[in-house]
């Protein structure tokens, strides 16, 4: 906690909602973290593909968390407030009650997540209609994304589109919470629900889905109004906000934005002077920004529009003001690795010797690879063992949601050294799809020479590694690790005026850390690599095509 020395400092808290946890940060003026909490959320998985959440049990995590960050700290301190959280779909009746998104008629689980996948009849019927709107979504709109998701309520859940008030992102819903006013973000409405800056909403495209009914009192629904990110919310924080929060009543509380493009806020401006990075003295277009947790997106910006299949985006102002983003992403990332690994024979094994060694069991893992690697790189101990990592359906650039992963080399062999193979064979495969989307990103407009990682997985120095080798490209670590919780106080920062950008913000809260350059000796084993890569895709659409011929 801040001693008496920092107390004259200024202060900012940013709120983060997670997959899986809430977390909550006090910032300072330069970007550093001086107090963090953590609270796990609950997620129920009543079908296969249904994940649902609370909104009440997400706010109440995020009250606790806050409490604590700001414990002992001079209120007349804290400046401003910043929510982040994933692009969650919360739903409530006309007096803001929870409402159910399944068919046991579960009120208090009103929340369909982000990684949700039950609206694929849905959103194949949007995909059909090739509406404009598509060509600002890669072409595709995706199952992750809220109307599918919308249109899988009206379809199945009659009951509970009837009593709905109001539909709002999980962002949304916070910044709600916090001042009882029911402005959207640019960056939500932007990104997930198909609204452009230049036109709002388009009544053709509502009207050819089916959702006709959301146009109503101007959209009341789903938002009549929008604000920019880090724009001010209402009057500021509510007296009964505050008092759940533990912080001062009327506090600047900014638009929010969707933890990944908080994550890219949090790196993506920093300044990389005396670094000898390809970018410094370039526009920030030169770089993109991967946010790498249970899923990783992989955030690139540029001066006018580009249009790239497979890629969500542009985006105008989403993420930077002024700036066209494009987003890339990865589905199961993080939850692959977790996946693969906890599934394996050895797992047992690995933790009992993880925890006999005090260390994590990726920490281990990598220990381990230094062990058997011999005279080898490490990278180089996979050249018979191939993954295609595509386990949850591929976001980008393919935009397939049937997509399978796939494993190519595997023996019968069961030992710790088999799993830490596999373990590096998926690290290597989360990579080797990071460079498709790069090139992919690059063959549309893009000039990218330099990445800027964060998130749980930037952790990972193998992970870390793997990406500068298999993309050759230098990449970025902050100094602050939680840096989508930088990026949440940036936009509180910025809605308190105490900056006057928050491209000023960024340059000031957003730090380096560390530079982790690639091993060009081994671009050769790595180009092969990527051939392999790209066949199995291709090899598990001929066997499927084969199938299909039943």
């Amino acid at each position: 906690m801040p001693g008496e020395k920092q107390s004259a400092v200024q202060y900012y808290v940013g709120v983060d909602v997670g997959s899986a946890s809430v977390r909550a940060a006090l910032v300072d003026g330069f970007g550093t973290v001086v107090a963090h909490s953590e609270r796990p959320i609950q997620i129920w998985e009543p079908r296969p593909d249904h994940y649902e959440q609370s909104s009440a049990d997400i706010w109440a995590a995020c009250c606790s968390v806050t409490k604590e960050v700001v414990r002992g700290v001079d209120a007349s301190h804290i400046r401003g407030l910043g929510f982040d959280a994933t692009c969650s779909l919360v739903v409530v009746d006309k007096q803001f009650q929870p409402l159910a998104v399944n068919s046991e008629g579960q009120n208090h689980r009103n929340v369909i997540m982000w990684m949700d996948h039950r609206a694929v009849s849905q959103v194949q019927h949007i995909n059909a209609t090739q509406h404009r709107v598509l060509n600002y979504v890669g072409g595709t709109m995706s199952v992750e994304m809220q109307p599918p998701k919308l249109l899988w309520i009206k379809e199945n859940l009659p009951e509970s589109w009837e009593k709905v008030g109001y539909f709002f992102d999980l962002p949304d819903f916070l910044s709600w919470k916090a001042t009882g006013v029911t402005a959207r973000s640019l960056c939500t409405v932007v990104c997930k629900w198909t609204y452009t800056s230049d036109r709002g909403w388009d009544d053709s495209f509502w009207k050819m889905i089916g959702l006709e009914d959301l146009m109503e009192d101007k959209y009341e629904k789903i938002g009549s109004h929008v604000l920019s990110p880090g724009e001010a919310v209402g009057r500021g924080l509510t007296p009964e906000a505050a008092r759940d929060l533990g912080l001062p009543e009327g506090i600047a509380v900014a638009a929010s934005l969707i933890d990944a493009h908080a994550g890219g806020l949090g790196v993506i401006g920093a300044d990389v002077k005396g670094h000898n990075l390809p970018c410094e003295n370039q526009p920030i277009t030169s770089r993109l920004a991967m946010i790498c947790g249970t899923s990783s997106c992989h955030m690139g910006v540029s001066e006018t529009p580009i249009f790239v299949p497979g890629v969500w985006g542009p985006y105008f102002s989403a993420m930077v003001p002024g700036l066209w983003l494009n987003e890339g992403g990865q589905s199961a990332t993080g939850k692959l690795i977790d996946h693969v690994v906890r599934g394996h024979v050895a797992f047992p094994e690995l933790e009992a010797k993880a925890a006999a060694s005090a260390h994590s069991i990726y920490t281990y893992l990598n220990s381990h690879l230094d062990l058997i690697k011999k005279s080898l790189p490490v990278g180089f101990l996979t050249v018979d063992l191939h993954v295609w990592p595509d386990f949850h359906g591929n976001r980008s650039p393919l935009t397939d949601l049937t997509l399978k992963g796939m494993v190519v080399g595997l023996t019968l062999s069961r030992g710790l050294d088999e799993l830490a193979l596999i373990y590096l064979a998926t690290i290597q495969a989360i990579a080797l799809g990071t460079r498709h989307i790069l090139e992919v990103m690059q063959a549309a407009g893009h000039d990218i020479s330099t990445l800027f990682l964060c998130g749980g997985l930037s952790k990972n120095p193998l992970f870390v590694q793997m990406h500068a080798d298999i993309t050759g490209k230098p990449v970025v670590l902050s100094k602050e690790v939680e840096s989508v919780l930088v990026g949440a106080a940036i936009l509180g920062a910025c809605a308190s005026g105490d900056f006057a950008s928050i491209q000023e913000a960024m340059a000031k809260m957003g730090r380096i850390g560390r530079v982790v350059q690639p091993n060009h000796e081994h671009k050769r084993f790595y180009d092969k690599k990527y051939e392999v890569f790209l066949k199995l895709v291709e090899h598990q659409r001929e066997y499927r095509s084969i199938m299909n011929s039943l």
